[in-house]
Parts: C-alpha cells; structure tokens; sequence
C-alpha cells in the first residue's frame, strides 16, 4: 500500500476547517458513525440536517447534541424510510424547501444481515431495497441542488461489497432463490458503491465538474447495525468481536464519511477507510478497490435497472 496522504496517523476531523454557513444532508444520525459524524460536523459550525425513519429517537439524538454542543447549534430532524421509495421522495421534497443549498449529503444509513428474506413495500429485497434503491432516489432527487452547491455526494459502503458473490445477480435480485443475509447485504453495498463510481461517469460525460461523489466505509466500528436487524447468532460473534482489537470507535468510524464530505481536493477515484489490518481499523486514507466494484458492464447495467425500477431519473 503507498503511503498515507494524510501522513502516519491519517485523517483526523483536525484537518476540517470552520464549517459556519455550511449545510450537510445526513442519513442515520441516531447512533454510531452517522451520529459522531453530525456532532463533529455541528462542532465546527456546520448546519445539519438529519433524516431518520424513527422521529422519537431523532427528536432524543438533538436534544443529546444540544447538551453536548450547547443550544445554539442548527440542527434539524426530517423524517425519512430508507425502505419506502414514498417516505424517501416525501423526505427530499422536505429538504428542499428547508436548505437554499447542500455542501454534502452523506448517505451512513443502512440495514444489515437480515436474517430471512424480507421484501420491502415496493417489492424490493430488504437490504437491496433500503441500502441501495433508497440512497439512488434520495441522491438522485437531491443532485440538483447539490449541483448548484458545488456539494458532494457521499456513499457509506462497506467491505461487505467483497464478502458476497462479488457481482449482481441480476436474474434474482431479490434473492428468491438462495437466500444469504451476507450475499443480499454484499450485494446491496457493492452496487452502492458501484453507482457512485458510475455517478462519477456519467457526469464527466455530460461535463458536470460541480459535483464531486465519493466512496468510503467505516472498517470495523462498534455499532448497533448488526444488532438492529441480524439473527441472534450474527449479534452474538458481532457483540465479541468488538472487543476484539480488530474493532474501532464509531467516532473513529466517522472519520471516512467526514473526510469525503470536507476535505479539498480529494480524489473521487479512491476508496477511502482505514488503511490499517484487513482494513478494518487504523489510519484512514485511499486503499485499494478490488476491480468488480468498477466494473464498468455490471455499473451501467445497474444503473439503468435502477431508472426502470424506481421510475427516477438523474437530470444531468
């Protein structure tokens, strides 16, 4: 691997300049990485905009960040369900008539290794439906404004998009046959990923430099996500594994989402995570991408699957 851009210890949120009048688009922000994320952004003077499917528990996160930050902070909860192409298209339409501009929509929200197969209300496998359908609607809706911004899209992947059958399996993308919560969850965050190096395609093509998209993940952090929707079994290994050196702070699992949302200049060509062991943990810089996730056939394919199946289009 070559060295670190960023140095031995990587990036750290110390490289963020002051964020006043910036405005950023967050999924997920109840807990883990999408939370210390918001709050970092927050201390620097950011505005944020949180989207989560629970209201309770979006409403009990800001009241958490003002006792932290302090009540001057700019923070606002939107509703929104990653499963339901409505809730997400309802949710998009709120956050434009709310922000004049997004700097970054950073989408951290995702399901993980539900244990049977599950269909979402359009007809969606779960974790398809939710990590990878949800994020195309909600980036697609919101890119014209982010255009206008000079904003960034952010994809939160993993280094599940490896794990898994390492393509998409277009003749049963719901997994009719053969259900495995690791294979549907693979395949969900690779064609994540996989879109964002198409998004970054396709707007070169029609001579679009405003945007940039970014991919990251955030190695092995200490999460709730395998304990919101896998079996008892997956929680189980997840919850010893934390304690394990192989795991990192979700603080520290922030940091990749944060740097593509902030940092100058940052090569859209790279993966960006922590660059340490396995890259589960350790300083978070570019590493390597294993070629099916720019597989430029399997991308193009996806994408125009995706129009057909949300019926949403990207005005470029």
């Amino acid at each position: 691997m070559n060295s670190n851009q960023f140095g031995k210890r990587g990036w750290t949120p110390d490289r963020i300049e002051p964020l006043n009048g910036k405005i950023f688009v967050v999924t997920g922000t109840t807990s883990g990485t999408g939370f210390e994320a918001t709050k970092i952004l927050l201390s620097k003077g950011a505005k944020v905009v949180m989207l989560n499917r629970n209201k309770k528990k979006a409403e009990h996160t800001i009241h958490i960040l003002k006792q932290e930050l302090g009540n001057q902070i700019e923070v606002l909860a939107i509703n929104m369900d990653l499963a339901d192409q409505v809730s997400v298209k309802k949710a998009a339409e709120d956050v434009l008539k709310v922000v004049p501009k997004i700097d970054a929509l950073i989408c951290n929200a995702a399901i993980a290794q539900v244990p049977q197969q599950k269909l979402t209300v359009d007809g969606w496998e779960s974790q398809m439906g939710t990590n990878y359908y949800g994020n195309w609607t909600l980036q697609a809706l919101l890119y014209p404004l982010i255009e206008k911004s000079k904003g960034r899209i952010v994809t939160v992947g993993s280094l599940g998009y490896d794990m898994g059958i390492k393509t998409i399996k277009f003749d049963d993308l719901n997994w009719d046959k053969d259900y495995s919560p690791n294979d549907a969850y693979s395949q969900s965050k690779l064609a994540q990923i996989m879109s964002i190096y198409e998004l970054q395609n396709r707007l070169k093509k029609a001579g679009k430099n405003n945007v940039k998209a970014y991919a990251c993940h955030p190695g092995s952090s200490r999460t709730n996500l395998i304990n919101t929707s896998g079996s008892f079994m997956m929680k189980f290994i997840f919850n010893l594994m934390k304690l394990s050196p192989l795991t990192q702070s979700a603080e520290k699992g922030a940091y990749p989402q944060l740097m593509c949302a902030t940092e100058p200049d940052l090569d859209q060509s790279g993966f960006y995570g922590p660059t340490g062991r396995s890259n589960w943990v350790g300083p978070v810089g570019a590493h390597e991408i294993k070629p099916h996730a720019k597989n430029k056939t399997t991308a193009k394919r996806l994408w125009e699957l995706s129009e057909k199946e949300t019926g949403v289009t990207w005005n470029f």
